[in-house]
């Protein structure tokens, strides 16, 4: 008996080697991709959250200090982590509804800032949250860390106070007419249709120079509806000028110090840090499919 307790206790549980003697190796190796590949999901989706949440935290801490209601409108060329690939992002019709929806959601007397930072997009979207600013019977702002150009230019220029950068930029908001081929400057293509004799034209690009026409004098007519409501005859007419009448290149920048020129006090330089520490956190992203538009919901009570 003696003999025995001593045989158990070095060996308390003889039948252990024996069981993981019986797995297989590959077993083993399959639990270990298993719980790699959950791994590869979960860390990016955990880096994520914590992510928004810090955003959030920035939004809410912005608001509260300016008494408003902060919407994001950001997009970034962003790098997709297994294939490498970029993804331009732009204004589209998504992000309108969701502008909109935030914008609905702020009481009557709440002002609204939103952070800017976008190359452009689709003009419609662009009108509609311009129209939607511009309609809000509270101040509106647009902050604008680095850049806003195209869509976002129109959008800036439809509320009551730009903040931006000294060094960011806005843009023209002259229309650009696409097809399979490319993108034209509707300016240049009416420029082009006044040079040549009708004879000498097709009938594509005659159809191209109306519809570049309409287009500029659309926006024209947007810009006297959306600039500024105490602006003079004269200042609207040169902010016309100088942002639709193709006087400048698509990409041209307008920074601070022009903008004042054209638009006075409205535009001012002092970008709350908030927003900076906003920006580098959207930097960090880098998921395949991140909304461009954020928002904290105010009570109304």
């Amino acid at each position: 008996m003696i003999l025995q307790r001593n045989k158990y206790r070095e060996h308390p549980y003889p039948y252990v080697d024996d069981v993981y003697s019986q797995i297989p190796v590959e077993q083993i190796l399959s639990n270990l991709w298993i719980i790699l590949f959950l791994l590869l999901f979960l860390v990016p989706m955990v880096q994520r959250n914590i992510l928004q949440m810090a955003r959030k935290r920035l939004l809410v801490k912005l608001g509260k200090r300016r008494g408003s209601l902060v919407i994001t409108l950001i997009h970034r060329q962003e790098v997709i982590s297994l294939l490498g690939l970029p993804l331009a992002r732009y204004i589209d019709i998504d992000d309108s509804e969701e502008v909109l929806r935030a914008i609905r959601s702020a009481p009557n007397d709440v002002p609204i800032d939103i952070i800017l930072h976008t190359p452009g997009g689709l003009a419609l979207a662009a009108t509609q949250i311009a129209l939607a600013l511009k309609n809000h019977p509270a101040r509106t702002s647009v902050i604008i860390p680095h850049y806003a150009m195209s869509g976002g230019t129109l959008i800036a220029l439809a509320v009551d106070e730009i903040i931006m950068d000294p060094n960011a930029a806005l843009g023209p908001v002259d229309p650009q007419l696409g097809d399979q081929t490319g993108a034209y400057p509707a300016t240049s293509i009416l420029k082009v249709v006044e040079k040549k004799k009708i004879d000498e034209i097709d009938d594509k690009t005659l159809i191209l120079a109306e519809e570049a026409r309409k287009a500029v004098e659309q926006m024209k007519a947007l810009l006297r509806r959306i600039v500024c409501s105490d602006c003079d005859e004269e200042t609207v007419n040169r902010i016309i000028e100088e942002m639709v009448s193709g006087k400048y290149t698509h990409d041209h920048p307008f920074l601070a110090d022009d903008l004042r020129a054209l638009l006075g006090d409205r535009v001012k330089t002092d970008v709350p840090q908030e927003v900076y520490e906003l920006m580098a956190l959207y930097r960090m992203d880098i998921s395949r499919r991140r909304p461009g538009v954020e928002y904290v919901p105010m009570s109304k009570g």
